[in-house]
């Protein structure tokens, strides 16, 4: 099965940017057991998908309830990655936020990131031409207002690191009020190291000159707390 793969997803309750991510990651995760390239036939290869980057753009979040159409397509793979790019709609047909997300293959064994090339996974990839930008990288900058947080059980996904849809939830529970969207609005999400169970991780957010929002999650060292570890780097802005 190439091309188009399509969902209908609902929520109870209120859905949050952190649910559209999560709907995001099971509608892949469905389109490549599909493709043959689903998580029992990595984990015999000692691989499986991971998250790098997203850019998640939100017109407007569903209501409770709300039934929401999910199409999702894999796009060319690159050198290291393998793009996927996902929009859900209305019942009128309207889109409600679309996301580009880069994922790589990792080794379970050793944790490494392993080259599209070497993996002897071919997915078959489409361009339409209404597909958001590839994420860019966000270089680390001087931020303010930490805090920390501890990974626990429940912020874990089925690979034992910190779920990708949870880094999203850690931002807006950081972010007062004042600064949360909940339309025309974009998020960048960069996932740098692993979080693990027990992990303390040092947030913090800060505003820049065109308005955009930066926030940053450290963890330290072992042994050296005058050095920090980028775990992820987060950016909101509107459109």
């Amino acid at each position: 099965m190439t091309g188009y793969f399509e969902q209908i997803v609902s929520g109870p309750g209120a859905i949050t940017p952190s649910r559209l991510l999560y709907w995001i990651q099971e509608i892949s995760g469905h389109h490549a057991t599909s493709l043959g390239c689903g998580r029992a036939v990595l984990e015999e290869k000692d691989l499986f998908w991971a998250i790098i980057r997203n850019k998640l753009e939100i017109l407007r979040l569903p209501k409770a309830g709300e039934e929401i159409c999910l199409r999702t397509w894999p796009m060319p793979t690159t050198r290291s990655a393998y793009p996927r790019a996902t929009e859900g709609y209305d019942r009128d047909g309207n889109v409600v936020f679309r996301c580009v997300s880069l994922w790589v293959m990792m080794r379970f064994s050793d944790r490494s990131m392993v080259l599209p090339k070497h993996t002897g996974v071919e997915v078959p990839g489409i361009t339409l031409g209404n597909e958001l930008p590839f994420p860019g990288s966000l270089s680390q900058i001087p931020l303010e207002n930490p805090k920390s947080r501890q990974v626990k059980e429940e912020d874990l996904d089925i690979n034992r690191h910190m779920n990708n849809c949870r880094y999203l939830d850690w931002a807006e529970d950081l972010l007062p009020e004042s600064k949360k969207l909940s339309q025309g609005c974009r998020w960048t999400v960069c996932y740098l190291s692993e979080a693990r169970l027990g992990d303390d991780l040092t947030l913090s957010f800060a505003a820049e000159e065109d308005g955009s929002i930066r926030i940053e999650g450290v963890r330290e060292e072992e042994n050296d707390a005058a050095k920090q570890h980028r775990i992820f780097a987060a950016k909101l802005e509107k459109i």
